[in-house]
């Protein structure tokens, strides 16, 4: 299925989480294993193809901002505590007035470290491509890099060793070293010559992977934020 056209038939402005997901696994990028539920109802047959703990993710046209919005529930270890979560989330005051398209329930990510990449259509240059650390080097520091779309490897390279935080991927005071080499790999699917952005360069406008929890041995997409072009834009 193509996600971006079938957003499109639905006059949608953005891919749900789940269609994003799917568009970022078309490109060799890792993301958890999930089942979708439309209620409390079919928690049980879910949790039989999912281990334990999972995340809950509230899933609606209307929410952008799911963790702003109460939609999130982490660290869940039981179809009781996963029932109750979805219960929760149906009656919150910013929820319950929203076009709900069900709740995605997906297995946790090993722990690591937290990365950011994203994408924007520049009205000038195109396709651009960003790399930075999670959590407040992102929110605070703007510890990000840019790069024109599409990059090569030795851009992925140079993109991580520019981030005033880089120190910390190779495992700064007491940290586990993680794998550079995985997010140079999610970058180029992302933003390399046969990459996500170049691919579809009329159809997104802002991407958005965050976080890409890295660990020493790989990286997993846990989020992930496609803005649509209006209409295919030349």
């Amino acid at each position: 299925m193509n996600e971006i056209v079938e957003a499109r038939k639905h006059n949608r402005a953005a891919l749900d989480e789940q269609a994003g997901k799917a568009l970022l696994a078309q490109y060799g990028v890792a993301v958890p294993k999930t089942a979708t539920v439309s209620g409390v109802d079919g928690v049980e047959q879910a949790l039989k193809t999912l281990k334990l703990p999972v995340v809950v993710k509230i899933m609606s046209p209307d929410i952008l901002h799911k963790s702003d919005a109460g939609g999130v529930k982490v660290n869940l270890k039981s179809a009781h505590e996963v029932k109750d979560a979805i219960a929760a989330m149906a009656a919150s005051p910013k929820i319950r007035g929203a076009r709900i398209d069900g709740y995605l329930v997906e297995e946790m990510a090993a722990p690591g470290q937290e990365i950011v990449i994203g994408g924007l259509r520049d009205p000038q240059f195109g396709p651009m491509v960003m790399v930075g650390l999670g959590g407040i080097f992102v929110e605070v520091l703007a510890d990000v890099s840019f790069r024109i779309c599409p990059i090569t490897r030795l851009d992925a390279q140079d993109m991580l060793a520019e981030l005033k935080g880089a120190a910390i991927l190779k495992g700064a005071r007491g940290r586990k070293p993680v794998s550079q080499e995985a997010i140079i790999d999610v970058l180029l699917k992302i933003g390399g010559e046969q990459g996500l952005l170049m691919q579809h360069a009329n159809d997104i406008k802002e991407a958005d992977i965050n976080p890409l929890i890295v660990s020493e041995s790989g990286a997993v997409a846990v989020d992930a934020r496609f803005i649509l072009t209006s209409g295919g834009e030349c």
